[in-house]
């Protein structure tokens, strides 16, 4: 989805904007000196900070002889440093990437302005030939979960997946993060559907890493991690679906073990399967408790919701409002 940038400008006598460069690494040496030489021109007035992921390699010494902020996240895990990184930096926009080399650098101010023009609160950098470039397993993947979180969530994304994003201070600051690794931006994509906070995309080109650069994503292991995580928070900010369908699953297996019992019933008048009987019983029961439990959960999920949302808000406008 194209944008075109109605960006007019800060008026007159108002400060710019800090703008915040956020670069989680894990062993870039390869890639991260021209990753941080690319953003210093697109955002020249910009603070860059790298925050190295416990390499085992030069980044960290790479990074700060290309004059970034470098700050040390000894847990390793993407969630782990992106919780930390909008924990520690205050700014005014983020902009954050990876420090592959991959994304865009030169797209950078597209971002930012989507964010100052308003009114969204996150812009994504959704990556456009991502298949021509990703291993396969990753860009089928990634159409697979965005199906999956408009099927569950009513909204889908382009590229949930994207690491390429740029946020208002008031997301950044109010983001409740659980993540520890490549679930993150599926959270992200989440916690701004369930509060219906503005969101933008912007297509923009994606290329390959450098030799020498390696992904960190494996695509069985972490698939499953954030299928996972898709389910608990589909249970946390959906829970009426999320039991009923559990409720519907055990009354369906609770009828299919009782039907033949009451045929049996009704031609002969007796019931001599009385343990299938009571296991229909039991499994019925535990589907009326799921979904009693969904009709519950579903009242606090909505309290909760809105005690985010006055949060999100009184944490100020965004630059655009």
């Amino acid at each position: 989805m194209k944008r075109k940038s109605t960006h007019g400008g800060q008026s007159f006598g108002t400060p710019p904007p800090r703008i915040a460069v956020l670069l989680p690494c894990l062993n870039e040496a390869a890639a991260i000196e021209n990753v941080i030489h690319d953003f210093r021109n697109a955002l020249p007035t910009a603070d860059i900070f790298v925050y190295d992921n416990a390499s085992t390699d030069d980044t960290p010494l790479i990074a700060a002889k290309s004059g970034a902020i470098i700050r040390k996240i000894i847990i390793r895990g993407k969630g782990y440093v992106v919780r930390r990184m909008f924990a520690d930096i205050d700014a005014d926009i983020y902009l954050m990437a990876d420090g592959d080399g991959t994304y865009d650098a030169s797209s950078a101010s597209l971002l930012v302005e989507a964010i100052l023009d308003g009114p969204a609160d996150m812009v994504v950098g959704a990556r456009e030939n991502i298949g021509a470039v990703s291993r396969r397993g990753h860009a089928l993947g990634n159409k697979l979960f965005n199906s999956l979180l408009k099927g569950f969530f009513g909204r889908g994304f382009e590229d949930i997946f994207s690491g390429y994003r740029a946020f208002s201070r008031r997301f950044v600051k109010t983001f409740p993060s659980s993540a520890k690794g490549f679930e993150i931006e599926m959270e992200m994509s989440v916690h701004a559907l369930e509060l219906q906070i503005a969101v933008s995309e912007i297509s923009l080109p994606y290329g390959k890493r450098p030799i020498g650069s390696e992904s960190k994503l494996r695509t069985y292991k972490d698939g499953v991690k954030i299928f996972l995580k898709m389910i608990l928070m589909l249970k946390d900010v959906r829970p009426l679906l999320f039991f009923s369908a559990i409720a519907t699953f055990l009354f369906g297996l609770s009828t299919a073990l009782a039907v033949p019992i009451f045929v049996e019933f009704f031609a002969t008048g007796l019931v001599p399967r009385f343990p299938t009987a009571i296991l229909a019983s039991a499994i019925g029961i535990l589907g009326f408790i799921s979904f009693i439990s969904g009709i519950i959960l579903d009242h606090v999920a909505r309290g909760n919701r809105q005690i985010k949302r006055m949060i999100f808000l009184s944490a100020g406008s965004s630059p655009g409002e």
